[in-house]
């Protein structure tokens, strides 16, 4: 990592080549993975990784590089090599002398580990991960249990011409429990990942019996499902990862990313009523242990919590640097990368759809025929449009107002603008899952998540 002084003079460096706005980050990263199939250990890996980011600003016009040379000299060979790369905007400038001023403040620890990494052996992991093994077992149609265990101890730092100097570290925890059934006529699969900002602490706040054998019932009810229904209806979405339907159909219009360039069907509609009043949606990466949690953003600003829509009402914009300098709107703690070969850009955090006040029960009453999409699987989303299509992973009819026989092969298709319009009802019961977003600066960490939910109608797509 690098000395206070070194940042300094690097910046000034970048600002004599006339650099408008310089930016250092840097990383170390530590990562352990461990795979089993049937308890059998198929991967046992680990590793550190370090390097470092340089951004400058000329306007609106950015340029990044990264190595894994920190030394002083290599990162004034990257800042010279950027400046040239702006022609006439990088000969010197007389702005780079003086001093900064770095502000910064070490983090909070909201998101640290209780039980770090380091503190239990391998022995140790594998016997906890076979309590999942163990719970997943529902039924003789039960083949095989794969586990998978990721380790992530993340330390970076954030120095800028504006005076930002600030560090955080991000450890965070996930295992996955698959499990596969099989009988004469298919095999499916049942999915359970829980993760949070934690460390191995993890297995006692989210037990690994509990999804172990969430996910082997998940995959016995599959073997029984029937095809799914099609064409439009109303439709019941659970909580937990249901959210990743507006995570991917409408989080991504919310970006400057997206609504600096003008191609989001949701540019300059501040104030304007986009959804309906039931829906109020956040971005949150203040949430203690939340998976996309952190003290600071990648370009060393403070998260928070974002309101984007309060009662159907566009609020904000999720707002990184380069956005607000586009847009003018206020920067929101969203700048988020992969790791240090990467600029960072406007991404989500953990995104979320707030409670209502209707039970649960109540979004079944009146739905003659309907589905309920109790799990949902992945999908596809048209980049500016929200236009997504995505797979229930767990599914059911309804009819009569009652939940009745599990159908498989269901995707719903819509679009996100539109179908938050059509959320007629929100439950207390709101929950949140992890995942991966991949965008323009990598895959990160994000949460989604919401309560159970009505939406008026959706188009299914089955093959019933």
């Amino acid at each position: 990592m690098l000395q206070e002084s070194t940042a300094e003079r690097l910046i000034q460096h970048a600002r004599a080549r006339g650099a408008d706005f310089a930016e250092i980050y840097v990383e170390r990263w530590k990562k352990r993975n461990l795979r089993l199939l049937d308890l059998e250990v198929q991967e046992a890996t680990s590793g550190i990784e370090t390097g470092a980011g340089v951004r400058l600003f000329f306007g609106t016009q950015v340029v990044y590089a990264y190595t894994n040379d920190l030394s002083e000299a290599n990162l004034l060979e990257v800042t010279d090599t950027l400046a040239r790369l702006k022609g006439e905007a990088g000969q010197v400038d007389a702005r780079g002398a003086g001093g900064l001023d770095f502000r910064g403040s070490a983090p909070a620890g909201l998101h640290g580990p209780q039980l770090p990494p380091d503190e239990r052996d391998k022995r140790w992991r594998i016997e906890r991960l076979a309590e999942a093994d163990a719970a997943a077992r529902v039924g003789p149609a039960i083949k095989k249990v794969q586990l998978y265990l990721i380790e992530w101890d993340q330390e970076i730092q954030v120095a800028s011409s504006e005076g930002v100097w600030n560090t955080d570290r991000r450890v965070r925890t996930r295992y996955v429990v698959t499990a596969i059934a099989e009988n004469e006529e298919s095999m499916q699969t049942g999915f359970a990942g829980p993760g949070l900002s934690v460390g191995l602490e993890l297995f006692d706040l989210e037990p690994p019996a509990v999804h172990g054998r969430a996910a082997g019932e998940q995959a016995l009810t599959l073997l029984r499902a029937k095809p799914a229904p099609a064409g439009p209806m109303p439709v019941v979405i659970g909580n937990a990862f249901g959210g990743v339907i507006f995570h991917e159909a409408l989080g991504h219009l919310l970006e400057t990313t997206a609504v600096a360039r003008k191609t989001s069907v949701l540019t300059d509609k501040l104030g304007e009523k986009i959804a309906s009043e039931a829906v109020t949606y956040v971005d949150d990466g203040t949430l203690p242990h939340g998976w996309g949690s952190s003290e600071y953003d990648d370009e060393g600003a403070p998260t928070e919590r974002t309101v984007l829509i309060e009662k159907g009402v566009l609020k904000s914009y999720m707002v990184d640097r380069w956005g607000s300098l586009m847009t003018g709107y206020r920067p929101t703690g969203s700048g988020r990368r992969q790791d240090y070969t990467f600029a960072p850009t406007s991404r989500m955090r953990n995104t979320f759809i707030e409670t209502g006040d209707t039970p649960v029960e109540k979004l079944f009453e009146n739905i003659e025929f309907g589905l309920y999409a109790k799990k949902m699987g992945g999908g596809q989303v048209r980049p500016g449009s929200g236009e997504y299509n995505f797979a229930v992973q767990e599914g059911y009819v309804i009819r009569n107002g009652r939940v009745e026989e599990p159908v498989k092969g269901a995707m719903l298709v819509g679009k996100g603008p539109e179908s938050i319009q059509r959320i007629v009802a929100v439950a207390a019961d709101r929950k949140n899952a992890p995942g991966m977003c991949g965008s323009l600066s990598g895959a990160v960490p994000v949460e989604v998540g919401q309560p159970h939910l009505l939406i008026s109608e959706i188009v299914v797509g089955g093959e019933g």
